[in-house]
């Protein structure tokens, strides 16, 4: 299986295929494949297409802070 070269996390997982919604049944959209249980584990679906996505080199608590910072100039404060 693919991993990554620094930190070894699987790349083939569904967390990295376009299929993957958190709010659809299974969280996959496409409704021809099997459910998996661990979603951030590789697999060996089929229908797995890498998703296209940009780096934005941000952790999560820097647009968590960012999303913060819109939403007080938004309301004024």
């Amino acid at each position: 299986m693919e991993s990554c070269h620094q930190c070894g996390a699987d790349l083939r997982a569904c967390l990295n295929c376009v299929s993957y919604e958190p709010r659809v049944a299974h969280q996959c959209k496409d409704r021809r494949s099997d459910p998996v249980a661990e979603k951030h584990t590789s697999n060996f679906c089929e229908y797995f297409d890498y998703a296209r996505r940009v780096y934005s080199g941000q952790t999560a608590d820097a647009r968590e802070e960012a999303a913060r910072d819109k939403l007080k100039k938004l309301l004024g404060d």
